[in-house]
This record gives structure tokens, C-alpha cells and sequence, in this order.
């Protein structure tokens, strides 16, 4: 085989779920392009029409349902849905998250809640669904993010907080259901990438933060879909409950 072969998803099924836009948009493409097929969540559902068009245009099939990740019902019928249209699940693309900055002494329950229950608790009802149905070969990837690993300079603790869980979340869970189930579970942790989230960022906070960006530059979202098909497909077939930064180099500055 091919050394290349081992990136490819010729067969396979995977979610990604907040494919509405942004990283959830590349993430899509890419799984398509290595040759899956693509469920799309998201709580925009509207919004989903350009990521679909982009999947079906790579020739592979595509559906889209609405997705509230932080209801664990909606989360197992996307799965259900998925399996129903699509035949199965072999990849799961825990991305649906929400960020704020808010200082810690004014952050109130509602937004600290909200946070927590969409990027950890959502990212593990989703795990939990798929993984009454994959088969073994199968991949689960959490993207977390360097905020899980490092601080920033913003007052970010509900998503930090967060995110951090979701790299303890994917150790465990590799632990649970490597050998036993044959589902490896890795997490990314991107540095700074063109969103909605970086978007919001203070004008200047960026350029302030470019001499912890060993590489001189924010990443490009190819750069980041490519980490994931390497974690998704068989090329990352002996890496289990490990987080993979993709940063820049910030994380070691």
C-alpha cells in the first residue's frame, strides 16, 4: 500500500458537527476530499446549504440536521439520522463550540453554564452516541484548542476551562474505548485560525501575540484539516488519547 492510501476514507462515514462555519466548513471538505461521506450538524441549519454544496461537490453524499450539541437528544439523532441515510458512523468531529471573554468576576452562571455545556458536555454526548455505534477502525476527534493548554491574554476561564476538560475527556475515553471497542480518541488543539471566534478578538490582541508565533503567521484552516484526516484516517491508526497542537509553535513560547 501506498503511504498516501493511509489518509484516505474511501467508505466511510463521519459527522462533524458546527459545520455551519468557519474550521466546521474546511473540516467538512477535507473528510469529503479523503473520500467520505459527511453528516453536518449544527443549530444554524440554514446555514449548512453551502457546506453540503461543498461536500456533494467532491461527489460524496451529504445531510444536514439541525444540532443543539448541548441537548443530548438532538446529539443521538443526528447519530440515528446519520445511520438511517448513511449507513454508519466511522468518524466523529466533536467542533461545535462557543467562546467568551468576559472577566471572571463578572462572568455570570448563564454564560459560564452555556460554554461548558456546549464545548465539553455537548463534545461528550455526541462521544457517548457514536459510540454505541461505531465499529472498530473507527475515530473520534475532539477539537479542544492551545487555551487547553496555555493562557492568551484574555479573560477567557469558561472556555479555557473547557477546553482543558476536553483533552482530560479524550484521554479517558481512549482508555475506555481503544482496546475494548477499537475506536481511537485523539483531540486537536489549534492555535489561532481565521473564525467567527477570531473574529471578535480586541483590534491589536493578535499582533500582540505574534512573537509567540514561532512560525510568524496564524494557520491556514487546510493546514488544520489536514492534522484531522491524519487523526481521522488509518495514517493515525496507533495514535490514541493524544492532543496534537497546531499552533504555530505557540504553545512552546
Amino acid at each position: 500500500m501506498d503511504v498516501l492510501d493511509l489518509f484516505r476514507l474511501d467508505g466511510k462515514v463521519a459527522i462533524v458537527t458546527g459545520a455551519s462555519s468557519g474550521l466546521g466548513v474546511a473540516f467538512a471538505q477535507a473528510l469529503a476530499q479523503a473520500g467520505a461521506d459527511v453528516a453536518l450538524g449544527a443549530r444554524r441549519v440554514d446555514r449548512l446549504d453551502e457546506t453540503r454544496a461543498l461536500v456533494e461537490a467532491t461527489g460524496r453524499r451529504a445531510i444536514a440536521v439541525a444540532t443543539d450539541v448541548a441537548d443530548p437528544e438532538q446529539c443521538t439523532r443526528l447519530v440515528e439520522e446519520t445511520v438511517q441515510q448513511l449507513g454508519r458512523v466511522d468518524v466523529l468531529v466533536n467542533n461545535a463550540g462557543v467562546g467568551t471573554a468576559v472577566p471572571a468576576t463578572r462572568e455570570t452562571v448563564e454564560q459560564f453554564r452555556s460554554v461548558i455545556d456546549i464545548n465539553l458536555n455537548g463534545c461528550y454526548w455526541m462521544a457517548q452516541a457514536c459510540g454505541r455505534v461505531m465499529q472498530p477502525g473507527s475515530s473520534i476527534v475532539n477539537i479542544s484548542s492551545i487555551l487547553g493548554i496555555t493562557t492568551a491574554g484574555l479573560p477567557q476561564a469558561a472556555y479555557a476551562a473547557s477546553k482543558a476538560g476536553l483533552i482530560g475527556l479524550t484521554r479517558d475515553l481512549a482508555q475506555q474505548w481503544t482496546g475494548r471497542k477499537g475506536i481511537r480518541v485523539n483531540a486537536l488543539a489549534p492555535g489561532f485560525f481565521t473564525s467567527e471566534m477570531t473574529d471578535q478578538y480586541p483590534e491589536g490582541y493578535l499582533q500582540a501575540l505574534a512573537p509567540r508565533m514561532v512560525a510568524g503567521r496564524k494557520g491556514d484552516a487546510a493546514e488544520l484539516a489536514a492534522a484531522l484526516v491524519f487523526l481521522a484516517s488509518p495514517a493515525g491508526g496507533y495514535v490514541t488519547g493524544q492532543t496534537l497542537a497546531v499552533d504555530g509553535g505557540v504553545t512552546i513560547t
